[in-house]
């Protein structure tokens, strides 16, 4: 079967998966946002937690039946769902969500990212995420804090006050340290000292420690490969042109530090915070070079 056709199927496919699961997650949506009784909500959280697992379960039957992609995951074994971690990933492709999605579901807590203020409107997802508490962000440029300073540390208190929601139980916080898809054009225009990635922006990963409060204490630290594929496109992932996924996982001890600092006004914190993250970059690049060269 042709690529795109078995991609497309596949997205119909998890498409109608997203139209009948967002019936129970919206209903339990409204108990939450009519109900106020904090530990009511926050078993009704749980309850959303389950139906979202169950989602991507599927969705997961989905990609396996229609991709035919081979796994190989290594370190999966020893995670714990009832721990709270801090996710961090190589991002080449936007196939990298599904295959975090398929080789972590229910190994740790349901992944959560930020997203931007704007994808609250994307339908049915939008709801759906604003139901599992995902964090939506808003960030304020230089200009806009410019022309109106009480503008500043706004985006680190919207940090501080959604991540208060993941203290209620275990919770997974997914972060691309890159900030967007590698591609040699972007790696090459930013002159990265890595073979296989983007330099890391360490500011994000800052603020969401800071904002748990030590809640996050073990760094899920995950490499995906992509061997022998130069076309790492979502529809090259659900039609079966990649072959092969490798998913590798580390897990780390945060140190209790890079919980405290202030990255934004704090030199020597920010710079202690970034070599620390260097450090990490740089072994994910050779575990890269390794697996591709």
């Amino acid at each position: 079967m042709f690529t795109r056709t078995r991609a497309g199927l596949a997205l119909v496919a998890m498409f109608f998966n997203t139209l009948v699961m967002v019936i129970p997650l919206y209903l339990l949506a409204i108990l939450k946002f009519v109900l106020p009784i904090n530990g009511v909500r926050i078993a009704l959280s749980r309850g959303l937690v389950v139906i979202a697992e169950s989602w991507i379960a599927i969705n997961n039957l989905i990609i396996n039946t229609f991709s035919g992609v081979t796994w190989k995951l290594e370190g999966i074994d020893s995670l714990d769902h009832d721990q709270w971690y801090f996710v961090i990933s190589n991002h080449q492709s936007w196939a990298d969500i599904l295959v975090l999605q398929t080789s972590l579901n229910r190994h740790i807590p349901f992944l959560k990212f930020f997203l931007k203020q704007e994808l609250i409107k994307v339908p049915l997802l939008g709801l759906a995420w604003w139901a599992l508490d995902f964090p939506f962000m808003k960030r304020y440029s230089r200009e806009e804090i410019e022309k109106n300073p009480s503008l500043k540390g706004k985006d680190l208190e919207t940090t501080r006050k959604a991540c208060e929601k993941f203290a209620h139980f275990p919770t997974s916080v997914m972060n691309f340290l890159e900030g967007t898809r590698f591609t040699q054009a972007k790696h090459d225009a930013q002159q990265s000292p890595f073979r296989h990635l983007l330099k890391p922006k360490s500011g994000g990963a800052a603020f969401t420690l800071n904002a748990m409060s030590g809640h996050l204490r073990t760094l899920v630290d995950v490499t995906i490969v992509y061997p022998g594929s130069t076309n790492t496109s979502l529809f090259a992932f659900l039609g079966g042109t990649i072959r092969e996924v490798q998913v590798i996982v580390h897990q780390r001890d945060i140190p209790e530090w890079a919980s405290e600092g202030d990255y934004e006004n704090d030199a020597a914190f920010r710079e202690r915070f970034q070599a620390w993250v260097s450090d990490i970059w740089s072994e994910k690049d050779q575990l890269l070079s390794q697996r591709l060269d």
